[in-house]
């Protein structure tokens, strides 16, 4: 239904909220922009451009200002004059001759409020001729000035060259040149109105430099579009009129996407689908980006494009994609931003001296790439993702690939025929009839095959019109079908989110008052159901302000509205789940592409061919005699009563068209009520529990608030350590595990990773903040190898590889806590970057409890910092960086492996020391021992210990947390037997100690024989004690079993029966865990209170060991030479073992029966087997478990539940047994 939209309204309901011009003063005269002169010093110091008053003044920068803006204020949206006016002309003035290129610019922006409400400014910049005489005299006095102290002081000619360099590039001669000054138009609306927008100013524009004058004063046409075009409902078109033609704009309705106008086709074709890919992946991991181009346009293009693909998320951070120069301080900025920045001709990426490199993505718009930050992670399907992608830019004609330079859609005046504009509305309202459209299309089909002729001397011909009315549609449906495909691939990744939402608080006020030290996700669950490839991505999303955000929403709707982004979302999930019959797993999903495409495709297309609304036309305006005069190619200066306020009486005011006039029914309050809302969707975001630094703040270029905006900053980095470091702990610790109830207390992984990752991030970014000297990318790196020059601290070479062992432990043990960064972490890898390199040593000084003072040490060299750094530096507030040093001192708390888990293709040099009983210590000389140590990634081979001694020292790969040792000897010597007490490791590298207990007899003759054990390790601490002595107490827990006291008291068969439930039970547990929260399988098997241990007590409950055997008994006695069961597989086993060349004892043997047993699925058979035996009555008594029916039962149906399970043995357990 078409109808004439209402007239004059608030402001919140208008099409444009201001009219602004910008330009030169001629009352004030030239000023030099300083600011744009240092951003440009910064940007050419090394490719060699002129800078400053270097330069000619023609191609210098000068201060512009707001010459007039209207109206003066509007509610709940001030004008900001400073901002805009530095947002309208980022480099200020621009003074042109009529040798230089005079071509109409056009470029937008966006300026948020306080209230997070965004606005959209779009500018059309063109040049004018100067006609104030004290301008054209400052100029010619500026270049002469110029030219004579250019000239070398020995030239001859003095100021005779001036006259000689007049006429050349860059010159001015008043005589001859005629000067022009940029001059900008803007219009500043609440929503994304690209098109429409950069039409009506081109237009605008259009009409001051024809040679006749518009039908109208211009005032008619800017009071309209300020006062009297309202912004189409929702779901609906609007026609409104500009100076030369119709404009049409639209706005989608409450069920879809919101609106984008930005030609996600353009970005697309300039970076490639590759790239916007991974810029994507970026952004939503909240680094920082940077763009990079001369186009300040295609800075916004690509900005809002991406911007626009993160439904329903929204950024949290600093969003400035065209940075002014003044504002080039920001980049300072300590937090994750999205910012542009302009290139200077001939300058190089190479020329700009950034602070932030470490997590930095830069893209280089012009160039077609992107730098992206090391240790990316793919985006979930990403193979998938660029296919569907593709295909849908190769259906609209675009390559995949990128790289090419798309030209915008053209904003001259549209028809100025009357019959052919007639023809186009009616067209566009449906009121055309069949046999009229018909003949419209043979026009349409006649002019693109004869090229058609223009109408008129201002106008187009037939066929560009159809083409660019055709142009625009394709790029609003492209754009809508590549939202789609984001779109559908948030709602496959996140589409049962809900189930993971934490309701904790009983009311908003007690949620608030505890946001921080509430968890209102549950990341671990959520995790568990991912696929295996999403995870790296999933993790660090997780951590995201942006995430966090989403999920607060959802929480706060228990109590308020629900945003409209989350309830659009949340109600396209529903409908998905409606029509998804399919219960895959989410694990094992497959990629399933967009299925709406075309059909959202179609409702923009409606809108677009059929004007729903139109607005008022403009009109005459009761203006004064004289006024509105055209001057071609001069904007005029406008009369500001008449645009000062709208006008609501007069005589247009009500004029509606009769065909096209508005049902009374559809005028409902409902739509104004809502649009305040439905203005903020796309960018509106709850700030309860994070400070947010406000845009006004940042745009403020004044002394005291430049100082605000770093304290801010600094305030910031505070807090985040804070935050970061207690998260940590509370991870680390398990609390949110119990909190949750989710059972033992324990962290995967991945999500420990995630969490020192983004530690790492934190510190890039607080050493990074207003740094003003670095080497290489990374700042923290930068400054450790400033103060490592600075104190004279520098490392040793590498040792060479004939370097005895006893010189390379005194090297390793020697190079304990330095900041500096030790000689292992600055050749343990030639591959590893700056950052790579300042990772590295994090996690090991991290790992090695050492981070905090290893920081604190860096930062005592105050002359260093102060010439590294630029006063307002983080690193220069003394209270705050105690404090932040504190933060990371709670770290100490708990332990962490991350250097050894990370880097794991690094060479570690170990030691590993013998403790013999002291008593009988003498023993160790008589024997010739030799270890192998296995640990998560592998072993370290055989090592033999030398003779006479009790330690050896060697350097192999990187073994991981270490699990196992072998600890064996040869038998030879005169009393070849010891009692090993146990066997300490020590990692030289990350400090930590692992205690492998034994107690036991290694010898032929005593205990159980053996001359080879696998011990069971325990990580004691990082930096454990020299001492070995002290180690010589009772095994702790998860050590070796020891042996086992003999009871046959019928009281404690109870409590062995509980001990296997709550091996087997753990074992059960351990599986079910995600594969990368899974703990030492083997600690669970043959560690203290393991199977082997459990089931061991379990059999020599009861057993008559006196009367039969009269010596020490074990279960291997037993089961292996008193026992002749006629069972085919158990035989099988017990000769495989006994047969095995590893003289392992008899505890080892049983220990390796049970391990196969158990991983063959045979050990829950063999156990009422044993208990059936005719031998078993005599070797066990009455009330001994093996004997009790009902017991044995229970426990074979407790083994039997472990069948369901893969297991898989250390090599150091199964070595030398062939089955």
């Amino acid at each position: 239904m078409n109808g004439t939209a209402a007239a004059t309204g608030a402001a919140s309901c208008r099409f444009a909220h201001y009219f602004v011009v910008c330009g030169v003063d001629t009352e004030t005269g030239l000023e030099p922009d300083d600011l744009a002169a240092e951003c440009q010093l910064m940007q050419s110091s090394s490719s060699g451009e002129k800078t400053g008053f270097e330069q000619s003044p023609i191609r210098r920068s000068f201060k512009s200002k707001v010459l007039v803006h209207y109206p003066e204020n509007t509610d709940r949206n001030p004008f900001n004059k400073d901002a805009v006016n530095m947002l309208c002309m980022p480099r200020g003035l621009a003074f042109r001759t009529q040798a230089d290129s005079l071509e109409p610019q056009f470029h937008s922006f966006t300026i948020a409020s306080d209230d997070g409400t965004r606005s959209y400014g779009f500018v059309h910049t063109f040049y004018e001729e100067v006609t104030s005489a004290q301008i054209t005299t400052a100029m010619q006095t500026l270049f002469q000035m110029h030219h004579v102290d250019s000239l070398d002081e020995s030239d001859a000619e003095s100021l005779a060259g001036v006259s000689g360099c007049l006429g050349c590039a860059g010159s001015f001669d008043p005589a001859r040149d005629t000067l022009y000054v940029s001059k900008a138009l803007c219009l500043l609306t609440p929503l994304p109105f690209l098109q429409a927008a950069r039409q009506f100013l081109s237009q605008l524009h259009q009409a001051v430099t024809s040679h006749t004058a518009p039908p109208l004063p211009l005032e008619s046409y800017i009071h309209n579009i300020l006062y009297e075009v309202p912004l189409p409902p929702p779901g609906r078109s609007l026609r409104f009129h500009g100076v030369q033609g119709p404009i049409m704009c639209q706005r989608p309705g409450p069920d879809e996407l919101p609106l984008g106008d930005y030609p996600l086709g353009e970005a697309f074709s300039l970076l490639g689908v590759d790239n916007m890919v991974q810029l994507l992946t970026c952004v939503l991991l909240e680094m920082q980006v940077l763009l990079y181009s001369q186009d300040y346009q295609r800075l916004m293009t690509v900005a809002e494009g991406i911007n626009t693909l993160l439904f329903p998320f929204q950024w949290q951070h600093i969003y400035l994609p065209i940075l002014p120069a003044p504002l080039h301080h920001l980049l300072d900025a300590p937090v994750p931003f999205l910012m542009g920045i302009q290139r200077r001709d001939g300058t190089q990426r190479s020329s700009l001296h950034l602070p932030h490199e470490a997590n930095l993505c830069f893209v280089d718009i012009d160039n077609h790439c992107v730098e992206a930050p090391e240790d990316l992670p793919l985006f979930p399907d990403q193979t998938e993702l660029i296919q569907e992608l593709s295909e849908v830019l190769l259906r609209f004609g675009l390559p995949p690939q990128g790289g090419v330079m798309t030209k915008p859609v053209t904003t001259s005046p549209c028809l100025s025929s009357l019959v052919l504009e007639d023809l186009m509305e009616d067209r566009r309202n449906g009121n055309l009839g069949g046999e009229e459209l018909a003949v419209l299309e043979r026009l349409q089909a006649l002019a693109r095959r004869c090229g058609g002729r223009k109408l008129s001397d201002g106008g187009k011909t037939l066929g560009r019109v159809f083409e660019e009315e055709e142009e625009e549609l394709r790029s609003a449906k492209m754009n809508m079908q590549l939202r789609e495909v984001f779109a559908g691939r948030f709602a496959a990744m996140f589409g049962r989110y809900e189930e993971f939402v934490i309701h904790s608080a009983p009311d908003l006020d007690s949620w608030l008052s505890n946001r921080e030290g509430t968890f209102s996700f549950d990341k671990g669950s959520f995790l568990s159901v991912q696929p295996v490839t999403h995870l790296h991505f999933m993790s660090r999303f997780l951590e995201t302000a942006m995430f966090s955000s989403f999920v607060d929403g959802k929480v706060i709707s228990r109590w308020a509205d629900r945003e409209p982004l989350q309830q659009l979302f949340d109600s396209r999930l529903v409908r998905e789940r409606l029509y998804d019959t399919d219960d895959e797993d989410s694990r094992n999903c497959r990629y399933r592409k967009c299925t709406v495409l075309f059909e959202s495709a179609q409702a923009i297309e409606r809108r677009l061919l059929k004007a729903d609304h139109t607005a008022i036309h403009p009109h005459l305006l009761d203006m004064r005699i004289g006024q509105g005069r055209h001057q071609q190619g001069y904007f005029p200066k406008l009369q500001a009563d008449v645009l000062a306020q709208g006008q609501n009486t007069n005589k247009w005011s009500g004029r509606v068209t009769a065909s096209r006039r508005t049902d009374p029914k559809r005028s409902t309050p409902t739509e104004s009520s809502t649009l305040d809302n439905e203005q903020r969707q796309v960018h509106a975001h709850h700030t309860f529990w994070r400070k947010n630094l406000r845009q006004s703040k940042l745009l403020d270029l004044s002394p005291v608030a430049v100082t605000q905006t770093h304290r801010d900053f600094v305030d910031g980095l505070l807090r985040e350590c804070r935050l970061k470091t207690k998260r940590m702990l509370m991870e680390r610790m398990g609390k949110e595990s119990l909190e949750l109830g989710q059972g033992e207390a324990n962290i995967t992984g991945l999500q420990e990773n995630t969490l020192i990752h983004g530690l790492c991030d934190l510190l890039e970014r607080t050493w990074g903040h207003c740094l003003q000297l670095k080497q290489g990318k990374s700042a923290l790196w930068s400054h450790l190898l400033h103060y490592q020059a600075t104190e004279g601290k520098m490392e040793a070479p590498a040792e060479s590889p004939g370097q005895s062992t006893a010189t390379m432990r005194k090297d390793f043990r020697t190079c304990e806590p330095v900041c500096c960064p030790p000689r292992f972490v600055q050749t343990m890898s030639e591959s590893l970057s700056e950052v790579g390199r300042a990772r590295a040593w994090i996690h090991l000084a991290l790992e090695k409890k050492m981070l905090s003072q290893h920081l604190k040490e860096l930062l005592t060299n105050q002359e260093l910092l102060r010439q590294l750094y630029k006063p307002h530096a983080f690193l220069l507030c003394e209270e705050e960086r105690e404090q932040f040093l504190f933060h990371l001192l709670s770290l100490n708390t708990v332990d962490y492996l991350c250097f050894t888990r990370v880097f794991t293709s690094i060479s570690i040099p170990y030691r590993v020391v013998i403790m013999p009983m002291k008593k009988l210590s003498i023993a160790m000389a008589t024997v010739n021992p030799w270890v192998c140590v296995s640990g998560e990634l592998g072993d370290s081979g055989v090592r033999q210990i030398p003779k006479n001694t009790q330690e050896i020292f060697f350097q192999c790969k990187n073994l991981g947390r270490l699990s196992t040792l072998q600890l064996g000897q040869e038998n030879s010597g005169l009393l070849a037997k010891c009692l090993i007490d146990s066997v300490m490791v020590y990692n030289e590298i990350t400090g930590h100690t692992y205690r492998f207990p034994c107690g036991r007899w290694l010898g032929k003759g005593v205990g159980d024989g053996s001359l080879e054990r696998v011990l069971i390790g325990q990580l004691v601490s990082p930096g454990g004690e020299e001492d070995a002595g002290r180690w010589s107490g009772t095994p702790p827990e998860l050590a070796s079993p020891s042996q086992s006291v003999r009871t046959v008291l019928g009281s404690l068969g109870g409590r062995m029966q509980e001990e296997m439930r709550e091996a087997a039970n753990n074992l059960v547990k351990h599986f079910h865990k995600p594969e990368q929260e899974r703990g030492n399988l083997t600690v669970l098997l043959c560690g203290e209170g393991g199977l082997v241990l459990s089931l061991e007590k379990f059999l020599l409950h009861g057993m008559k060991s006196s009367r039969l055997f009269q010596r020490n008994v074990f279960v291997w006695d037993f089961v292996g030479k008193y026992w002749g069961l006629p069972c085919d597989s158990l035989c099988h086993y017990v000769n495989a073992i006994n047969a095995s060349p590893r003289n392992i004892g008899k505890e080892g043997k049983f220990q390796l029966l049970v391990c196969l047993g158990i991983r063959d699925r045979l050990l829950s058979q063999w156990l009422p087997l044993l208990a059936d035996c005719p031998l078993s009555a005599r070797t066990f008594e009455e009330g001994a478990l093996l004997r009790d029916r009902a017991a044995v039962q229970s426990l074979s149906r407790i083994l039997h539940t472990l069948h369901e399970f893969t297991i898989t043995l250390e090599t150091a357990l199964v070595k030398g047994v062939d089955l």
